[in-house]
């Protein structure tokens, strides 16, 4: 009796095992995959200065809205926040007009520029709310950043700062531990799928720092003790009019087409302090995926995967000469209809017959459970079963010795 007591207490301890392995290997399968899972991305641009001093700030976000809207991102995503509009200024000498280059070649202001937020609106408040979603019913869709789950976020900022703080409008500051919550915020409320975080200002690098929510990139233009430079002047508009640091990655991202394999890597080894006269950071530690394998564009741009179906000509040649355009939908088509909209989760159409949109929770159409997974239960049932079975059959064996 004792010996069928320790063998069953081996096999379910073994059971056990076998489970946890099966539990352990569910949704990590997106932890070795180096292919990016989004399906839509957005930028939220950010000047925090005023006065015409500033100009280059201005200058700094006007050329990271223009690059990531050649590269494919749309207005519609794209939140522009700018807290003083230098091309209206009296002081500019060429009206509605921003330069970031002496040479004057591209107004980077432009003729189909949309600003978001500007003037008295580009506060800490509203920062925040526009990256938690916590905005009033009357705010407009044009001024709310609509991520979801599946989003790759780009947050540009660019102004004065120093020692865990950046400066707006020279009359509040947002700290780097309010930052940090934010984007924690992002992440338990599903807004992102992976963020790139870039700062161009003084002592740039303390505001990555308190960083802790998953797949996330911090890069600053400076180490914490170092300033932020300019790069050169107008003279005939009599200010600087880029920052050093930001006109270094324009001309990394200006050699990027929508169909470029250039990587983060590449882009972050760009970064030559020489050049940029201070020391640009990079945390790459919350990030889950290989930077070598990571698009430029999976942040800068709006490159998505599509999938194709084979379909073969006379299912082309059937489907033009029926009459399905005044018929209504069938339940398989309606089901294949269903199937796109959920493209992770590998379903026949038929098999959506037979389901509800309310069944396909969130964790299952983006992980899937792996073989193991389903080996170690039923090898726990199968325990279960045969250590039901033998203690039947000892109490069985133990009553008829007594008898």
């Amino acid at each position: 009796m004792s010996v069928s007591i320790s063998v069953l207490r081996s096999l379910a301890f073994a059971a056990w095992l076998l489970l946890i392995a099966g539990l352990g290997s569910c949704g990590t399968g997106t932890k070795t995959d180096y292919h990016s899972s989004h399906t839509n991305n957005w930028a939220v641009l950010v000047c925090s200065s005023r006065y015409w001093f500033n100009y280059r700030h201005v200058a700094n976000v006007l050329s990271i809205y223009r690059s990531v809207k050649r590269l494919g991102i749309p207005d519609s995503n794209i939140i522009l926040m700018l807290a003083d509009d230098m091309a209206c200024n009296p002081r500019n000498p060429i009206p509605a007009t921003v330069f970031n280059n002496a040479n004057q070649q591209i107004n980077v202001y432009g003729d189909d520029i949309e600003v978001d937020y500007r003037g008295y609106e580009v506060t800490v408040e509203n920062f925040l709310r526009v990256l938690t979603g916590r905005l009033d019913s009357s705010v407009p869709r044009s001024k709310r950043l609509l991520s979801d789950d599946r989003s790759n976020i780009l947050v540009y900022m660019t102004g004065h700062g120093g020692d865990g703080f950046l400066k707006f409008q020279d009359a509040e500051e947002i700290s780097n531990v309010e930052l940090a919550d934010a984007f924690e915020q992002m992440w338990q409320k599903r807004r992102y799928n992976e963020l790139l975080f870039l700062i161009d200002t003084c002592q740039a690098e303390s505001m990555s720092r308190p960083l802790y929510s998953p797949n996330i990139i911090g890069v600053g233009s400076s180490l914490v003790g170092e300033d932020s430079l300019s790069h050169h002047p107008d003279n005939t508009i009599g200010v600087h009019v880029i920052d050093r640091w930001t006109y270094y990655t324009l001309e990394f991202l200006e050699k990027v087409t929508p169909g470029s394999k250039a990587t983060m890597a590449e882009f972050f080894s760009s970064f030559d302090p020489r050049l940029v006269k201070s020391h640009p950071h990079v945390r790459t530690d919350l990030f889950r995926r290989d930077l070598k394998k990571v698009l430029v564009t999976d942040f800068f741009g709006s490159v998505r995967n599509v999938e194709l179906q084979n379909v073969t000509s006379e299912e082309v040649t059937a489907t033009s000469n029926s009459d399905s355009w005044d018929q209504e939908p069938s339940e398989e088509e309606d089901a294949q209809t269903l199937l796109s909209f959920f493209p992770a989760y590998q379903l026949s159409p038929q098999d959506y017959l037979n389901i509800s949109t309310e069944d396909l929770s969130w964790e299952d159409t983006h992980n899937h459970q792996p073989p193991a997974y389903y080996i170690a239960i039923a090898l726990l049932i199968m325990v279960a079963m045969t250590s039901a079975a033998t203690l039947g059959l000892c109490n069985l064996l133990k009553t008829r010795t007594q008898e």
